[in-house]
């Protein structure tokens, strides 16, 4: 079977590659192509295109750049429908993925399946973008309310629990760490506009946090060389030292009693690996006034959204100062237990943890009655 795999930005370009490593283990025959970046180059995937420069912070930042990605996805369009893959895989990044499923649904363009892993909107539950996903392709989505809420509204949608759970071993409870010592994980995200954000306060931090932990051992995650560049200048500029920079959010949380972490992909993988966390979050004054108005449920990270609770600590905006950032990650430092129960919890709430060999098996099925 053909895979042609669309993803805009890091964390997508991640969970394509663990569904399509799921998909060889029960396809091995299996081709894959597409949009992604050097992870999905070494993974061995054909790329159509590099997506490195996409992402961007949030669906308002992303308008600005929709003139420049309209040309490549009108370009990607005309190439599965001349190559006709026997499913397209979708993955988040609704900016270019709707568009890119509507064009080849126009005049038949493509008639095979079209299967949609964390359609957009995942929180917000928007009738009008949910009947626009559903329309086009099937929606295979990562939490039970979501799949109710198509369903709800007479869409197709296929739910097996959440595909990361079983990427993500969770370790064994550690006792707190020394109070003048610990080993503190720092992801300060992976969009440059994240890192220039971020870095500053979570350098400042770091200082902070030494002067109550002179033992304190820091590892910062940088997604490529790019990021590492970014990095590097900051910790130059902010005159920090002693502090060591690994490549990925992995390598990163292995060793952490804690960690600093930009909301996203990487806080939930930092519950699932059972690593206390802080979350933060800064962006520009407007994009956080537009943000506010889409936040429903209270809460911004997903461990938070699906316990219901502050599980996390969600420092945003002008909350996340540098002596906020220090209070709470003190605070998971003295006892990362309650965390870590929660983060038990969370597990289960996601659903059983073959969910992502469910879902590699699922996008088989449509492949194949595709070819039919």
């Amino acid at each position: 079977m053909r895979y042609f795999l669309s993803t805009g930005e890091a964390s997508g370009e991640a969970s394509a590659l663990m569904l399509a490593a799921a998909i060889r283990a029960v396809d091995p025959e299996a081709r894959f192509e597409g949009i992604g970046g050097e992870r999905m180059a070494a993974a061995g995937v054909r790329l159509w295109r590099d997506h490195t420069g996409w992402a961007s912070m949030g669906p308002l930042a992303a308008l600005p750049r929709i003139p420049k990605l309209l040309p490549i996805m009108w370009r990607t369009a005309a190439y599965i429908a001349a190559s006709q893959p026997d499913l397209v895989v979708l993955v988040d990044f609704g900016v270019f993925n709707v568009r890119l499923a509507a064009r080849l649904r126009e005049r038949h363009a493509y008639a095979g399946p079209i299967l949609y892993l964390f359609p957009p909107g995942t929180w917000l539950d928007n009738a009008r973008r949910a009947r626009a996903v559903g329309s086009l392709a099937v929606p295979l989505t990562a939490f039970a309310h979501q799949d109710a809420f198509y369903k709800g509204l007479g869409l197709p949608s296929a739910y097996f629990g959440h595909p990361l759970v079983a990427g993500y071993a969770m370790r064994a409870p550690r006792p707190a760490p020394p109070a003048d010592a610990g080993t503190i994980a720092v992801l300060p995200g992976s969009r440059s506009g994240e890192l220039r954000y971020h870095l500053p306060r979570l350098c400042a931090a770091i200082g902070r946090l030494r002067t109550v932990r002179p033992s304190a051992r820091f590892a910062i995650g940088a997604l490529d060389d790019r990021a590492e560049a970014q990095i590097r200048d900051a910790l130059r500029r902010f005159r920090v030292e002693g502090v060591e920079i690994v490549r990925g959010a992995a390598a990163a949380l292995a060793e952490a009693d804690a960690a600093w972490v930009a909301s996203g992909t990487a806080v939930l993988e930092a519950a699932l690996t059972g690593v206390p966390t802080v979350a933060l979050y800064v962006i520009t004054p407007l994009l956080a006034r537009h943000g506010r108005t889409m936040i429903k449920h209270g809460f911004i990270t997903l461990p938070n959204l699906v316990l219901g609770r502050a599980v996390i600590p969600e420092l945003l905006q002008e909350a996340a100062t540098p002596e906020r950032l220090c209070e709470e990650l003190e605070r998971a430092l003295r006892d990362p237990s309650e965390q870590y129960r929660a983060f038990g919890e969370l597990r289960t709430a996601l659903g059983p943890a073959d969910a992502l060999e469910r879902c590699a098996r699922f996008a088989l099925a449509l492949a194949q009655a595709g070819r039919r």
